[in-house]
């Protein structure tokens, strides 16, 4: 005589979760009951198992399953944790949980960077970066026009041609501007 299968609340107590669960899951069509209502334990399982949402699930089954996530996946998640300083190795698969915490992580840094804008901490690099050259621009204009602010009152000092004073300081001063523009400006 074959061998019956489990009712619902049998089926939860022996799984560990909930009647109700076992009654979303059938209503869900993530498991199925035999034509005469019971279940039959281990097909529920297997498709317990491969039917179920991890990130939907409560104790230890959760904690512990694992499922293979893309190379490409991986790599994200692995840089995610890295940059937050939570990276461990786990070899070549990835637990669900893992990926999950990575999408945890980059939340918790999302959340951040909105709040320091808020609060004017951050600063746009794109603005930063212009004001930056529009600063040494201005810088440079005003020592281009220095040698003939200050040529003749150097040349009086000096009782030499205010002439040659100016052409000699604009060409010392042009070229220790043009050394100048050789530094580089990294912002970041």
């Amino acid at each position: 005589m074959p061998e019956m299968g489990l009712s619902r609340r049998k089926y939860a107590t022996r799984r560990g979760v909930s009647e109700k669960a076992v009654r979303k899951a059938i209503a869900a069509g993530r498991i199925t009951v035999d034509a005469d209502g019971t279940i039959d334990p281990e097909k529920a399982d297997r498709q317990w198992a491969t039917q179920t949402d991890p990130a939907m699930q409560r104790g230890q089954s959760a904690r512990s399953s694992t499922k293979p996530v893309p190379k490409s996946a991986l790599r994200a998640v692995d840089e995610t944790l890295r940059d937050a300083g939570s990276l461990s190795e786990t070899g070549g698969e990835m637990s669900f949980m893992r990926a999950r915490m990575a999408n945890e992580v980059l939340k918790a840094q999302t959340a951040k960077l909105r709040l320091q804008k808020m609060k004017d901490e951050l600063v746009d690099r794109s603005s930063a970066t212009a004001m930056v050259f529009d600063l040494a621009r201005r810088e440079r204009d005003a020592w281009l026009n220095w040698p003939s602010r200050v040529a003749a009152n150097m040349a009086a000092e000096l009782g030499v041609d205010t002439h040659l004073t100016e052409q000699v300081l604009d060409k010392y001063l042009r070229a220790h501007l043009a050394d100048m523009a050789e530094i580089e400006i990294a912002l970041r």
